[in-house]
């Protein structure tokens, strides 16, 4: 006898949803995401579909009913529980638009617990559209089956942030100008960290001192090149997730 086909297949779509998940669940979508299902899955009654709350993990649900604006879907049974992201920070300093879309869309996908960015005085960029940054980190998390959303923060200024920096978080700072080999100072620092990389134009010598005098603060080098922002954070990310995250661990 041939083989029952697994359900929810691999093909199913997901998508993240704003309500609690339970068995038996009714889930009304409406807008951008009723539009991909019906119009660009094609979608139709009886259909799996993967959802995640952000809350309680990943379950599978089957399509009840669509229509011309909305889709209704009964959630069924919980695939995964909400996973455990590794306790990393990302605080990249503001890029330009495109670039700074690529850094959402990688530390998403990469498997950072949370995105602060920082705004310091060669930033050329000095605004963060929040809506639009949340639906690239959400986007990501769908593609690549996170089930936990990165907290995402509002940019803040580069003193702000060090004067609120907490007392028990290690902050690694890509310094162009030297530092300990990322690898190793990745592996003698256990517990919460984040990663701070600079803007185009790189750190000004006040606010490299500024960095310094954090006492939380570990100067890092990313190899004997210069890095642009974005390189430089997606480089430190997946130096420490393969030293002292989840790659490690899988």
């Amino acid at each position: 006898m041939p083989a029952t086909p697994a359900w929810p297949p691999r093909s199913a779509p997901r998508l993240f949803v704003s309500q609690p998940l339970s068995a038996g669940a009714q889930v009304m979508l409406d807008g951008p995401q009723a539009h991909y299902l019906t119009r660009v899955m094609r979608a139709a009654p009886g259909d799996a579909v993967v959802l995640c709350d952000d809350l309680t993990g990943e379950w599978a649900a089957r399509v009840v009913h669509t229509g011309k604006r909305s889709v209704e879907l009964l959630a069924a049974m919980c695939l995964r529980q909400r996973e455990q992201v590794p306790d990393f920070w990302l605080c990249p300093a503001l890029l330009k638009k495109d670039r700074f879309d690529l850094v959402l869309e990688k530390a998403t996908e990469l498997g950072v617990r949370a995105i602060r960015p920082a705004l310091t005085r060669r930033c050329v960029a000095d605004k963060l559209n929040p809506e639009r940054a949340r639906a690239i980190v959400v986007e990501a998390a769908e593609q690549c089956a996170r089930t936990a959303l990165p907290e995402l923060a509002a940019p803040a200024n580069l003193d702000a942030l060090l004067r609120g920096w907490p007392a028990d978080r290690t902050l690694f700072f890509a310094d162009e100008q030297g530092g300990a080999p990322a690898a190793s100072a990745f592996a003698a620092h256990r517990g919460p960290v984040a990663l701070l990389t600079g803007p185009e134009g790189g750190f000004d010598d006040a606010e490299r001192a500024a960095i310094r005098a954090c006492p939380q603060a570990v100067a890092i080098s990313l190899g004997p090149r210069i890095l642009r922002g974005e390189t430089a954070a997606l480089a430190g990310i997946a130096t420490w997730m393969a030293v002292a995250g989840d790659w490690a661990a899988n």
